[in-house]
């Protein structure tokens, strides 16, 4: 059985019906004979969705308990058993509870479509993984529950559900999306028409992104050359000279008068001849296209206009942008330049744009280019000159007597510009004519083949002697010339390359397709193996067509080393053209290389981190579990003192003390053990909607009674906070300032509410910390000023900012108005978009975090 497909539907926002849009799909493939089942929806009490249920067959879920709450998870062995043919799944980038089989829903997705079941999913835009820090910046929270953009990427289809800002806040004002009690909240927070409208236009941009890419894949299966304008894109064609930043300008500004507009600035390096390229310019030019939102790419061609046109039709473009010509006048008796060669030639679907600019008519900084076979019109000329040339001078010379000598001088300098104009061979051919001519027509006896004077035989062969020398010049030079030329573009364009890998932002995908980009190639594939027996593998792929599974089988292959080859199909390359594409091999190579370095650096820093929590544990034994067991030993030897007699109330009271302290006990090792597990990520904290003042008190039971004074309004706002992890950080916090409280100085606990925040402010009147400290007291192990050893590891304030973190908060610590210290805890109000919103009997991943998606 083969794999199964996926399907996505994707929002930009919570409400605007993806859950409701999959349903509706799973009544039409039942209606007409389909296999198919509910593997987990979520209706989150909305009507119209509750109804679309009904009459689908669903898998009963999987209940999970943890930390003494039961909640539902998609049972995955429940539906590969069941096996159907397609299965519809929620929520795609949830995070299920801990005891599951996998720690994500995409996770659990993979193996139904591994085991050939078709899969419905949903997902917001939010919630892709490299949006991350750009919903941040809309919203200003990080999503703690993403899916990689891969797994949406590699879906078969995508079918965005989209709604305007204003239709979704109507919604969500008549209650269609969240409770009554939670609508002004939200529609004031994260359902701001600003925020809906930045969102929806990220989803609409992935989405047209993604179908670009499906266009361009059909466009190389099919060999299609002709332009599709489904988008405005433009390529600026540059030559390296300073109009180029006019050019790029200009294209921008017409990219953005088009809905998606894409800029592609293109220079073509030419292998047949020095260019007024320069490099200066070039590394100028680049990144102002970046900054502009385009892209820079470097092309190797003999043949500009056709280079360019290639480029353009390749990538789809629908306009070219050129600049005007810096020739001067004189020049144009060589052709009528690039621009006009490329407005010809575009054909009606490409539109050319000659833009002026400063650089018009001055014409060019280095020498105009010289080809390797010194182009066609040059050698026509030559060839004329060095076979017409001869006969029409001796035409003149029968007219007007000049001499012998003034007719060999004459000869000759015919045979320096056949020589000048055609290289070698018209100057040879122009020698052996000219020879031949003065010979029978000047030398005497005339009209004859024989010389009769030596000196005229001297002066002949002095004449074939110079013809040939001068010939032999003008073609070494025109090899010198040549070679120049092609490593000058070489070098152009291994610079590029060096700087881009030297840099560290270019991937091998990138590097492949800069690769097949530059040699006008079909694909290119980057292969190895672990032994010379061993089958070749598929280390990275750019491209399309059929994929190479070896070296032998492509086109062009370039070893690299002597298990790694790099395979080209679309055509032979010369030899002239290996010398760069080695260098772009073992460039892939190092790419490669460095890529594997950089898993192993994160996967050694995850070791390190993990030994690092673990040294932390075991620190956070001896700091925070001191107390209770003080208090423990207390009680016992109290009880086992032989030589006091103690009443049954003062028994049962010591007897009460030892199981507090117990309890105390478990409940501090089981948040110590929790904090381990989060931090290696194998853990999710269990967020619910909980009153602050019902949290704080528990927190001073380690502190003496009179020592803190509360100030928390019971009109405060419900938190979105884990209860435990809470507890565990004030209980931190308040011991802390205590410690550093002078005698008769009360703590103060004081909490007050901001926007849909809620702040917790531990405030001491002790010696205070110097700014420059006041983040180092956070790291492990630090104790500020001359503590004792006995006062603990110093682990207290880390466990209480990485407990904050982990609930989606902040804590920071602050100079107290007068002296002191005062620590700020920051925690999510669960009336925001962002805090939990759904029962409490559900987990975080599937209830807290329901207001922020569907």
């Amino acid at each position: 059985m083969g794999r199964g497909k996926l399907r996505i539907y994707l929002g930009a926002a919570p409400g605007v019906g993806k859950t409701y849009a999959m349903l509706a799909e799973a009544h039409r493939r039942i209606e007409r004979g389909t296999d198919c089942v509910v593997a987990f929806v979520e209706h989150h009490g909305r009507s119209r969705t509750e109804v679309l249920l009904h009459g689908l067959e669903q898998v009963p879920r999987r209940e999970l308990v943890h930390r003494g709450a039961v909640f539902t998870e998609l049972d995955l062995d429940a539906v590969l058993a069941r096996a159907p043919r397609v299965a519809l799944v929620d929520e795609l980038a949830h995070t299920n509870v801990p005891g599951a089989r996998n720690a994500k829903r995409w996770q659990d997705v993979e193996e139904l479509l591994a085991a050939g079941i078709d899969v419905v999913s949903t997902v917001n835009i939010q919630h892709l993984e490299s949006l991350g820090d750009v919903v941040e910046s809309i919203t200003g929270v990080r999503q703690q529950e993403t899916v990689p953009d891969e797994m949406v990427r590699r879906a078969d289809q995508i079918e965005l559900v989209d709604m305007s800002p204003q239709a979704l806040r109507r919604r969500m004002a008549h209650g269609n999306i969240y409770q009554p009690d939670k609508v002004d909240a939200a529609l004031s927070n994260y359902f701001r028409p600003g925020n809906l409208t930045a969102l929806r236009e990220l989803a609409l941009l992935w989405v047209a992104d993604r179908a670009d890419e499906y266009l361009q894949q059909y466009r190389s299966e099919h060999r299609v050359s002709k332009i599709w304008g489904s988008r405005e894109r433009i390529v600026v064609g540059l030559t390296g000279g300073p109009e180029g930043r006019t050019l790029i300008r200009r294209a921008a500004r017409l990219a953005e008068k088009g809905a998606g507009g894409e800029v592609l600035a293109v220079y073509i390096a030419r292998s047949d001849g020095l260019t007024s390229a320069s490099p200066k310019e070039l590394a100028v030019q680049r990144p102002l296209v970046e900054d502009l939102g385009g892209t820079f790419h470097h092309v190797l061609g003999d043949d500009i206009p056709a280079a360019l046109l290639d480029f353009a039709r390749g990538v789809n473009a629908t306009q070219i942008v050129l600049g005007s010509s810096r020739r001067k006048a004189w020049q144009y008796v060589f052709g009528p330049g690039v621009g006009a060669t490329v407005a010809r030639e575009s054909g009606p679907d490409l539109d050319v744009h000659i833009v002026t600019h400063e650089e018009v008519a001055k014409g060019r900084g280095l020498p105009v280019a010289r080809g390797a076979r010194l182009g066609r019109s040059r050698l026509l000329w030559g060839w004329l000159a060095g076979l017409g040339g001869p006969v029409l001078l001796t035409l003149l010379l029968n007219s007007v007597h000049l001499g012998l000598a003034n007719d060999v001088l004459l000869y000759l300098a015919l045979t320096v510009a056949a020589a000048l104009l055609g290289g070698l061979y018209p100057a040879l051919a122009s020698a052996a004519v000219g020879s031949l001519l003065l010979n029978w027509f000047f030398t005497p006896p005339v009209n004859r083949i024989t010389i009769a004077d030596p000196k005229n035989m001297l002066a002949l062969a002095i004449f074939v002697g110079v013809a040939l020398s001068v010939a032999s010049v003008v073609d070494v030079a025109a090899r010198r010339t040549h070679q120049a030329a092609r490593l000058r573009a070489e070098s152009e364009i291994l610079s590029f390359l060096a700087g881009d890998v030297l840099r560290g932002g270019i991937s091998l995908e990138t590097l492949l397709e800069r690769v097949r980009e530059t040699f006008a190639m079909e694909s290119a594939v980057l292969l190895e193996r672990e032994s010379d027996v061993a089958p070749w593998t598929c280390a990275g792929r750019a491209g399309a067509g059929a994929p190479v599974e070896r070296p032998e089988d492509a086109d062009v292959d370039m070893p690299v080393g002597d298990h790694m080859a790099l395979a080209l199909t679309g055509r032979v390359l010369p030899a002239e053209d290996r010398r760069v594409l080695a260098a772009f091999a073992a460039q892939a190579a190092v790419v490669l290389d460095r890529r594997r370095l950089r898993a192993e650096a994160d996967r050694a820093r995850a070791l390190a981190e993990g030994n690092r929590i673990r040294t932390a544990l075991l620190a956070a034994v001896s700091h925070d579990l001191r107390t209770p067991l003080a208090g423990i030993k207390a009680a016992v030897s109290s009880l086992r003192a032989d030589d006091v007699a103690w009443s049954e109330e003062d028994r049962a009271e010591l007897l009460e003390g030892i199981e507090d302290g117990a309890d105390r006990l478990d409940h501090l090792v089981g948040n110590l053990l929790d904090m381990s597990r989060l931090q290696t990520g194998t853990v999710t904290p269990l967020i619910r909607e909980i009153d602050v003042d019902e949290v704080v008190p528990m927190a001073l039971g380690g502190v003496p009674e009179a020592s803190v004074q509360l100030d928390i309004p019971e009109t405060l706002p419900m938190v979105a906070v884990d209860a435990g992890l809470l507890e565990r950080a004030m209980a931190n916090l308040v011991e802390n300032a205590v410690k550093y409280s002078p005698a008769g100085r009360t703590v103060l606990v004081a909490g007050s509410a901001l926007a849909d925040r809620v702040e917790v402010r531990v405030v001491d009147r002790g010696p205070g910390v110097p700014d420059d400290a006041k983040e180092r007291i956070f790291e492990p192990f630090q104790r500020y000023g001359d503590a004792p050893r006995g006062a603990g590891v110093g682990l207290g304030l880390a466990v209480a900012r990485g407990f904050a973190e982990a609930m989606g908060g902040t804590l920071n610590a602050e100079d107290t108005p007068g002296g002191g210290l005062t620590m700020v805890l920051t925690l999510r109000a669960a009336g925001s978009p962002h805090g939990a919103s759904a029962p409490t009997t559900l987990h975080s991943a599937t209830a807290e975090r329901q207001a922020a998606r569907c």
